[in-house]
């Protein structure tokens, strides 16, 4: 079999519904080159790709975002995909290693929400605590874990302000950013976010006696690396933020730890996503349903990347560009450095808590509530850094 899709054949997509512009980017138009080629869009919410529809359809091409499990389970009824693309940062719901032994193509969109994600954490920060704008008496210091786009972006926020930032990343040597150990950086930011991708032990001995070679494995896991033990050494006063992944927290640890301290907590992840207790979203200062990095320019910029990659595999020059979609941007960061009291003008976070907490019921957030305030958020804009 082929190890690409034919192309001189037409194509079969399969697409998460709420991958931004997909028919502007995916059409006979912009992916038939000069071979006339034509193009199947079948369109679905990305929990509704399964193994069913896969088997049914036989797509060559599929379109993902983070809410699809891409693994072996999802492909055992189907030899069509040679293409998988993730319009996200984050791989952690790939089985890059299954797709690899089925010769199956992957491409993600590596840091195309990077400035989006950053914007929200600065903006949660400076709504929780204003008097974090400059010049303040004593610039705060800003705890960054994981050293990837997004957290040397969100460095490059808190410099431009004047911040202090201590940065860790294993994964990364020493240098001027990478410049202080996980128990320094719990212990001496006032506030910590978190920018890690969920990783497991790497190798992991199940009770039949077999070991665990996920490609999500890493010598350092990030599963529960904040848990109780962290949480214990970490400041009541330093305010802690996730916007990576929800796992990446313990909730059962956090949940007792800001009973115990008042700590203020900012989530845009929640560990047993796209379910959330009342009981823990009660008690956070800030709470939204996982959309940190939905700005236009970022939801473009992901469809784009996985575009150029999918054009590549078939021997094509890509003729979309995601700035003959884009409006003009007025939002400039030089403007609210100069001006904050234009920071709900730039984005009002709390607005996008408020309509997390009124979907509320029986004591939860229900999946279908959740979903829909992703698949209906109103993309905000991405400033111009």
């Amino acid at each position: 079999m082929e190890n690409k899709p034919n192309a001189a054949t037409d194509l079969t997509i399969v697409a998460d519904s709420n991958i931004a512009s997909l028919s502007e980017f995916f059409n006979d138009n912009t992916l038939s080159g000069t071979t006339g080629r034509r193009v199947r869009m079948i369109k679905v919410a990305g929990r509704d790709i399964d193994a069913q529809l896969l088997a049914d359809t036989q797509p060559n091409v599929l379109l993902i975002r983070s809410v699809t499990q891409v693994n072996a389970d999802l492909l055992k009824d189907n030899d069509s995909v040679r293409f998988v693309g993730s319009a996200t940062i984050g791989t952690d719901h790939v089985d890059q290693d299954y797709l690899a032994a089925r010769r199956i193509h992957f491409a993600n969109a590596a840091g195309c929400s990077k400035h989006s994600v950053a914007q929200y954490v600065l903006s949660a920060i400076l709504t929780l605590r204003p008097e974090y704008w400059p010049p303040s008496s004593t610039p705060p210091t800003v705890g960054i874990i994981g050293l990837g786009n997004i957290g040397s972006t969100l460095a490059q926020y808190a410099s431009s302000l004047g911040w202090q930032v201590l940065g860790y990343d294993p994964l990364l040597p020493a240098s001027s950013l990478n410049n202080a150990s996980f128990a320094q950086v719990i212990k001496q930011s006032d506030v910590v976010s978190l920018h890690v991708p969920l990783t497991d032990k790497s190798s992991a001995t199940s009770a039949a006696g077999s070991t665990n070679h996920s490609s999500h494995a890493s010598k350092y896991p990030t599963r529960h690396l904040i848990d109780k033990s962290a949480l214990d050494a970490m400041p009541a006063s330093t305010l802690l933020i996730n916007s990576a992944r929800g796992p990446v927290i313990d909730a059962a640890a956090l949940q007792a730890d800001i009973e115990r301290t008042g700590r203020q907590v900012v989530l845009d992840v929640f560990e047993h996503e796209p379910q959330i207790e009342e009981a823990l979203l009660s008690k956070l200062a800030i709470a939204t349903p996982h959309i940190a990095g939905y700005t236009l320019e970022g939801k473009l910029r992901g469809t784009q990347m996985i575009y150029d990659a999918l054009c590549e595999k078939l021997s094509i020059s890509p003729v979309q560009s995601m700035h003959q979609l884009l409006p003009l941007n007025m939002f400039l960061w030089s403007e609210l450095k100069a001006h904050p009291d234009r920071l709900v003008k730039f984005y009002d976070i709390m607005q996008d808590d408020k309509a997390l907490r009124a979907t509320l019921a029986d004591g939860q957030v229900k999946a279908a509530a959740f979903d829909q305030l992703r698949r209906d958020y109103h993309l905000r804009r991405e400033w111009q850094f």
